[in-house]
C-alpha cells in the first residue's frame, strides 16, 4: 500500500495493535528488519500518547518510494521532550528507540505531535 492514511485510534489496549496493522500494510515494501523497527516505533508513540496524552489519538502514515513516515498526535498539552538514559525499572525507552531505529524523527508543532521516518 502506498499513499497516506489517517485514522483516529481508540484510547485503549487495542490502539497499538491497530497501529501496527496499518504500519504493516503501508510498510510492505520495506525490508523485514526495517518493517519490524517501524512497527516497534509506531507502538511506542501510540503508547506514549495513551500514557502521557489526552483526548483523541490520531495516526497518520504516509508510504512511498522513500519509506514510511508515521505521525502520532493527541489532544494533550504536550510535554518537554527530554532525552534521558532509559533504565529498565524506570522506563523511558520509547523515544530512545525512536531516536536509534528511525532514519529521522521530530516534533511537529507541539510535543503532542511526534513523527518518525524509516527509509
Amino acid at each position: 500500500m502506498s499513499g497516506t492514511t489517517t485514522l483516529e485510534l481508540p484510547r485503549g489496549a487495542s490502539s497499538a495493535g491497530i497501529a501496527r496493522l496499518l504500519m504493516t500494510a503501508h510498510g510492505a515494501d520495506l525490508p523485514s528488519d526495517r518493517l519490524k523497527s517501524a512497527n516497534l516505533l509506531v507502538s511506542e508513540l501510540v503508547s506514549n500518547a495513551l500514557r502521557h496524552g489526552a483526548g483523541r489519538i490520531e495516526l497518520t502514515i504516509h508510504s512511498g518510494a522513500d519509506g514510511v513516515r508515521a505521525e502520532v498526535s493527541d489532544e494533550g498539552t504536550g510535554a518537554k521532550i527530554v532525552k534521558s538514559d532509559p533504565r529498565p525499572a524506570r522506563g523511558g525507552w520509547g523515544l530512545h528507540f525512536v531516536d536509534r531505529l528511525s532514519t529521522s524523527w521530530g516534533v511537529a508543532g507541539d510535543a503532542s505531535r511526534v513523527w518518525f521516518h524509516v527509509a
